[in-house]
């Protein structure tokens, strides 16, 4: 191991707290990736009392889908090297403070949760776009009202189904119920589609120079609902979450809107979901996760799929890629920055000082 920085010591083995939301199985598989210069203290959501008592014996701090790190908690941590933040958002580090003690902070783009972004941005545009429907019918050799004819700048049959409802996202209302890192993610890359207002609702409302960041307005659980014509849900699995979008949900959104989702499984009534697009209450839908997985045949969803006019995407837990053959994921990557400076590297994603604390 490199002594390029001063403040490492050959051989030693450096403390890191690692603060997270994540369940025990994401918990485990962070530890497990870990590299041996490393022991890691896995804390799942602690108080803030528990946080200043722990801070003082620890050399790095990794926070994942954890709260505000305060002036405080930089003082608790007169041992701390870096803070490192999974994720792309940091306007609840208190940057500033951090810089004055002279503990640098880093942000850290996830991949899965750019991939996730990438496909539920698939799924919009495949739901607005009708695209079960106008590839099964653009795949048949149909019978159609006028003869094929060569195509060229004057000769073509646009629409030549009589498809309707077909549009997208230009000017569209869209929600995003359950903002985290892959709703960031997924406004970033909406921003470029120029829809009329990118909605989100969260337990607690973000710093406003970030909502200007993101290009995103806070709306209330109600007005997502009513409001969005397009329902991107990214809610995660609490007891409070389990079937919460169902008939008094669907029946409340605004007719001919659509719902797409890559957040947990069991948060969507599948059954009432499928009578929606049934009586075409919802214009359509993607789903990527499910109450069971895989998918049993007798589920409602796998049925009303095999219909191309419910306008229904099913894709099976993919959203956040797939390694190729014989592969396994890693959370080695939750390491780099501190690795790298324990090399007397170069640290990468730096945060800037935030406006304010959320």
């Amino acid at each position: 191991m490199s002594t390029g920085n001063p403040n490492t010591t050959p051989n030693k083995v450096y403390k890191v707290l690692f603060l997270t939301a994540r369940s025990p199985h994401h918990q485990q598989a962070a530890i497990d990736a870990a590299p041996a210069e490393l022991a890691v203290t896995m804390l799942r959501t602690p108080d803030r009392t528990t946080l200043l008592e722990r801070l003082p014996e620890f050399d790095f701090l990794i926070t994942e889908r954890h709260g505000v790190i305060d002036a405080a908690m930089m003082a608790a941590g007169q041992k701390l090297q870096l803070i490192q933040r999974l994720g792309s958002l940091a306007f609840d580090i208190d940057v500033a403070a951090a810089q004055r003690q002279g503990i640098p902070v880093c942000t850290w783009p996830i991949e899965g949760c750019i991939l996730v972004a990438e496909h539920m941005v698939m799924q919009l545009l495949a739901v607005a776009k009708r695209l079960p429907e106008v590839q099964a019918i653009a795949a048949q050799a149909g019978d159609w009202e006028r003869p094929s004819r060569r195509t060229d700048e004057n000769t073509f049959a646009y629409n030549w189904s009589r498809r309707t409802d077909i549009g997208g996202l230009y000017q569209k209302r869209i929600g995003i119920l359950g903002f985290g890192e892959i709703g960031a993610e997924l406004a970033r890359r909406l921003r470029g589609f120029a829809p009329q207002k990118i909605l989100y609702h969260k337990r607690s409302q973000l710093p406003a120079a970030l909502e200007a960041d993101l290009g995103i307005t806070y709306a209330t659980h109600d007005e997502i609902i009513t409001q969005s014509d397009f329902l991107c849900s990214l809610l995660p699995f609490y007891p409070e979450t389990e079937m919460s979008l169902n008939k008094s949900i669907f029946g409340r959104m605004k007719p001919g809107a659509a719902l797409v989702s890559c957040g947990s499984g069991s948060i969507i009534q599948e059954s009432d979901l499928a009578a929606a697009l049934q009586t075409r209450q919802l214009a359509g839908a993607a789903l990527d996760t499910f109450e069971w997985e895989p998918l049993p045949p007798g589920n409602p969803l796998v049925q009303l799929a095999h219909d191309q006019q419910s306008n229904l995407l099913l894709t099976p837990h993919t959203a956040a890629g797939a390694l190729p053959k014989g592969q396994t994921g890693s959370r080695k990557d939750d390491y780099t920055n501190i690795m790298r400076l324990l090399k007397g590297q170069p640290l990468l994603y730096p945060a800037a000082p935030q406006k304010s604390l959320g």
